[in-house]
Order: structure tokens, then sequence, then C-alpha cells
């Protein structure tokens, strides 16, 4: 059953504290990752057979493949993903960014490029739960931001097929490239390239704890979007939110995994109570259950707060993945927010509307990092180069300066090659 505090009873650490999965598979991780750098498709090949239980011939998707399970998907699943993809494509639409110059008096030209990367790996995971959504909250930005080539790897099941809702989102997304790869295997395939995969130079989306260790080991090799964490939710409520809509919130995220986090911060005792009793009723209605009970059980908290105040500044510190602000005036409460991922405003704006069709993207920092941390967004597929150009005048009015500045530094070397410009040969 999820605990109820009295703010002030409750410490510091219980309040900040997260199930923090220590992946512990540090070793095994470094060794798949040399095997497939080493063998490349032949250890991604056995590693699929090993952990996936299906031995595959080719790793790649053809386009019979994907389009064969495009057709055999219901029309009203593909109409809704398409909808959904429109409110992704809209909203990242507005994050593009161009470049900009300054161009001096002097003659002087200082400028930024901004230029998308040439392609990049997306990671769908196809474990306890297959994710569709991941799939269009990671392409379209990359697609809207110019990415040259996408490519997808997702594990397949042990009959040799992926998943045809995901085939079906990558089809709508505009995914270029799909490999039945999943697990650590995949992201060293990504991160190094073999015969059949190409090296990318990012690698986005979730996974477990191979895929997660992965990513942080090849980090430098190529780019990644994140090391996330389990899912979160932090619901701020006053007296009037249904304890039916709230304790449906909580479950909402606690069924994502064991390890999930379940908060509400409440100004109301009876409220609590009640949030209690019906997360205890509902749960015996979710066919995950057992999941969500784990969570609920270790993870979850309701915590009652003096204030609407006094719970803003809690959740601040805590710096959630998802917040809910179920509140009158909740747009006038969002201006104190200052740590979240994504919030939902009012008491209707539930947080599955961010997981799968409103438009804001669903990857989302975890574990407190929104305190310094941003959600995926068209950014994270770009990269910005500089220039400078100066003329003979733009030069000789500085160089004085540069040179004084370099040998403070005890660089003399640089100082000489401004100087030299405005020497006698």
């Amino acid at each position: 059953m999820i605990k109820i505090y009295q703010k002030g009873v409750i410490s510091d650490s219980e309040i900040l504290s997260r199930k923090n999965v220590s992946s512990g598979v540090s070793g095994i991780v470094r060794e798949i990752l040399q095997n497939v750098r080493e063998s490349g498709d032949v250890a991604v090949i056995e590693y699929t057979e090993k952990f996936d239980g299906v031995r595959l011939d080719s790793v790649q998707l053809s386009e019979e493949e994907i389009e064969s399970a495009v057709k055999a998907t219901e029309k009203e699943y593909l109409d809704i993903i398409k909808e959904a993809a429109e409110n992704i494509r809209e909203y990242h639409s507005k994050q593009k960014r161009t470049g900009y110059e300054i161009k001096k008096d002097n003659g002087a030209i200082l400028g930024q490029l901004v230029l998308p990367l040439e392609r990049v790996g997306i990671y769908v995971p196809g474990g306890t739960a297959a994710y569709p959504s991941t799939v269009l909250m990671n392409a379209i930005p990359a697609r809207i931001a110019g990415v040259k080539e996408i490519v997808m790897v997702t594990p397949p099941g042990k009959d040799g097929k992926v998943n045809p809702y995901i085939l079906s989102a990558a089809k709508t997304a505009g995914v270029d490239k799909i490999y039945k790869v999943g697990g650590a295997q995949a992201i060293a395939a990504l991160a190094y390239g073999t015969e059949t995969i190409p090296q990318v130079d990012k690698i986005v989306g979730p996974g477990n704890a191979f895929v997660a260790e992965a990513k942080k080991q090849v980090f430098g090799q190529v780019a990644i979007d994140m090391i996330a964490g389990p899912s979160e939710i932090l619901v701020i409520s006053d007296e009037k939110t249904s304890p039916v809509f709230l304790a449906a919130d909580l479950l909402s995220q606690a069924e994502h995994d064991k390890n999930a986090t379940a908060v509400l911060i409440t100004t109301s005792m009876d409220l609590a109570e009640k949030v209690q009793n019906e997360i205890e009723k509902q749960l015996g209605t979710l066919p995950r259950e057992a999941i969500a009970r784990t969570s609920i059980d270790t993870s979850g908290k309701i915590i009652v707060c003096k204030s609407i105040e006094e719970a803003v500044e809690l959740s601040n510190r805590i710096a959630p993945e998802h917040l809910e602000l179920s509140v009158d005036n909740p747009f006038e409460v969002l201006k104190s927010v200052k740590n979240a991922g994504s919030v939902f405003l009012g008491r209707y704006t539930s947080e599955p509307l961010g997981d799968y069709f409103a438009g804001p993207n669903h990857t989302l920092p975890t574990m407190g990092t929104a305190r310094f941390s941003s959600p995926l967004s068209v950014d994270d597929f770009i990269k910005t180069m500089q220039y400078s150009s100066y003329t003979e005048q733009a030069l000789r009015e500085d160089y004085g300066k540069i040179a004084y500045f370099a040998r403070k530094e005890g660089l003399d070397g640089h100082a000489r090659a401004v100087e030299v410009r405005f020497e006698k040969q």
C-alpha cells in the first residue's frame, strides 16, 4: 500500500529517494561491446540467439517485411499514429532554428551554422512492453532536424519477427532502415558499425540496464541522448481533484516498471487517504498489477503539505520526470515550477497525453536530472559550427590586444601568429 507522510515528518532522504537501479552489468556489457567491435555481425547474431532465443539469417528487415506488417495492422491504429505523428511534428517544428551572422563595420564577419547530424540510431525496446510511441518521439524530431539517415534497432520475438505496431510507427515516422537486434549488442553495432549495421553519430532511445550501461560505455565514440532511469510521476493536487483521477494517474507510471516512482503531494489529508484506498481498488483491475504494486509499495509516496506553494517548492527539489498540476489556476502555479521534465496543467491533462498524442516529447530527464537536463528535442539532432573572417583592417585594430592577452597566458607563439602579419618581411 502506498504510504502517506506529513511534510515535516518525512526526512529529506526519503523525499528525494528514487529506486536507483545499479546495473551491476558493466563487465558483461564491456565484453559484449568488445566482441561486437571485433566480430561484427557474427557476434550480433550469436548474442541475439543467446539473449532473444532466435537464430537470424539476416539482422536487417527487408522493405517487404515492413510493408507486410503495415498492411496487417488495423486501420484504426494506423489512423491514430498518423494523427499523433502530426501533433508531434507540429510541436517540434517550432524548435527548428537557423544560424546567424554578424557583420562589423571593419569588415569582420562572425557566424554560426546549424547542421543536422548525418546518421542517427534509435533504440526501441521490445521486452515487457513494446513502445511504438518511442519511435515517433525519436524519429520525428530527427527528421525535422534534417538528419540524412535514421536507423532503428529493436529486438525480435522468438519467431524472428518484429512487433508490427513498432514497424508501422517506423514507417509513419520516416525511419530509413530497421535491424532486428536489441540489448547491449545493438548499442555496440550502432556505435562501432558492423558489416550490415552502419555506425551512427548519435544513439537515442530508452532500454533496460544492459542498454543503459552500453550507452554509457560507448559515449565519446558516439553521442547519446541521456541515461534514462525508471519512469517517474509527481502530482500536485489541492483538495478538489477526484481521487479516482489521481490514483489512475499515479498507476499510469507505476505500471511501467517495478522501479518506477509515483508521488502525490497534496494539501488535504482527507484526499490523501481517499487516494490511498482508490489505488488499492484500481490495482486489482490492472493487467500489470504485479509490476505496479511493487512500484507503489516500494517507491510510492503521498506527502501532505500546508500549501500549494510548499508543494511546488518540494517538487522543485525532487525535479520529477513528469509533473501534473491538478489545481485551480495551474498556469499561475507553473510560474513557480523550476525543475521538471514535462508539466501537465489542469485536472484533465493526464500524463498519458504526453506519452502518446499531445505533441511534446516523452523522452525526458529522470532521477532528478531535470535540474540541468531537458526533454529530447530537435536540438538533440543538430550540431553547430562557428566561423570567423577578419580583413586586414579588422585584424590591425585588434592584433595588439590579442598578442597581449596571449602572452598573459604564456603563449608567445599565439602572439606572434597575429603580430607577424604586420611586420616587414
